[in-house]
């Protein structure tokens, strides 16, 4: 779906093309935060970490990847994530 007039396609279009490699990776990395914190807000609390984990997994790739791929990543145990939760206590 398109709703925007051309100019401002090519408007958004230009301000892409000016932005350098890393402006356009802090971008991105921006809107993806924002999306993971809507899907993370929509869940129901009183899940575990890994019922977390892949519920959010499964909202942003489902479409994408293999649920095997899914599983895999909900079960990760990142142990930056472990002392931060633990800090958090």
């Amino acid at each position: 779906m398109n709703d925007s007039s051309a100019e401002i396609l090519k408007a958004v279009a230009d301000r892409h093309r000016s932005m350098t490699p890393e402006e356009r990776w802090l971008a991105a990395s921006s809107l993806f935060e924002t999306a993971r914190k809507i899907v993370e807000s929509s869940l129901p609390s009183g899940l575990t970490t890994e019922e977390r984990r892949l519920a959010v997994a499964r909202r942003l790739y489902q479409n994408e990847l293999p649920e095997a791929a899914l599983i895999a990543h909900a079960k990760f145990v990142d142990h930056d994530d472990e002392l931060s939760d633990a800090e958090g206590e």
